[in-house]
């Protein structure tokens, strides 16, 4: 089998498996790179000396983070070839990925929330605003969002999280007010929760992003400003007022444990009061 052909079958099977669309797009361009460089051969030919050699020849300028994305697609591929039957031996199981230092998330402080949420100017920046930082959502996860998912009796949503898993989120007084006007103001009938300004259809991942950027413009804060930063403001703010790892690993709708706690190492305030309370 081509490795062409054995990509096209992997992301079909993958696409039924329940891969996210920006994993499969993001895998899509490995398998790229990787067809193109050994020249669209069959998949069973390839060697773990050849691969290794693909990697270092191909990898000189990648960060270690890059590089280790690179080898969970080959990692990925290879394996479910080999369990497929495709080839008889997997050449890619001993590739090891590269130690990659953990980042912590960049968050933002009460203070410059306060200012992002006076420098909304419009209903919709105010409603998609208190929405993306009281609920904690991916980006992604409020793009496919329809306005029927809404639960507004308790202030929930239940959104679809990667994987397709869905999962219930919460928002709070101040988003249900801007989210009502916001809705009851529209006039379209798109079941989109958030559409565009002109000619109302849903709004893309791209667009979001726009409305957040002219917020954070006009705030005047001296960040770059994207809307997954609300995000691990809303995990630190849980953190800062006490809720529990597990809670905050449920809300986020986080497979592992591991991927919350590395809030625990932003949350400076309340690492104080304990050194405070014990010391």
């Amino acid at each position: 089998m081509l490795l062409s052909k054995a990509w096209e079958t992997y992301e079909s099977d993958k696409r039924i498996e329940g891969f996210s669309h920006h994993t499969l797009k993001a895998y899509r361009l490995q398998a790229s790179l990787l067809i193109r460089y050994f020249n669209d051969i069959n998949i069973d030919t390839l060697t773990t000396e050849q691969i290794k050699k693909y990697l270092a020849e191909s990898s000189k300028h990648l960060k270690p983070s890059s590089l280790a994305h690179r080898v969970r697609f080959l990692k990925s591929i290879f394996r479910w070839s080999h369990e497929e039957g495709h080839i008889p031996k997997n050449p890619a199981t001993k590739l090891r990925e590269p130690k990659v230092g953990k980042r912590i998330p960049k968050f933002l402080t009460e203070k410059e929330i306060e200012h992002l949420q006076e420098a909304c100017l419009t209903t919709m920046e105010k409603a998609l605003f208190e929405f993306m930082f009281s609920t904690g959502c991916r980006i992604g996860e409020i793009v496919s969002l329809e306005k029927n998912c809404i639960n507004w009796s308790d202030r929930s949503a239940i959104v679809k999280g990667k994987g397709d898993k869905e999962r219930e989120v919460y928002f709070n007084v101040r988003c249900d007010i801007w989210l009502k006007r916001y809705i009851e103001n529209r006039t379209d009938k798109d079941p989109a929760i958030f559409v565009t300004e002109r000619f109302p259809h849903r709004m893309s991942i791209a667009q979001m992003r726009y409305v957040i950027k002219r917020i954070s413009n006009r705030a005047g804060i001296n960040k770059k400003i994207h809307p997954h930063q609300l995000r691990h403001s809303y995990a630190t703010h849980l953190l800062n007022n006490g809720a529990p790892i597990e809670v905050i690993q449920s809300l986020m709708g986080h497979e592992k444990s591991e991927t919350t706690r590395i809030y625990a190492q932003l949350s400076g305030k309340l690492r104080k009061e304990f050194y405070q309370k014990y010391f």
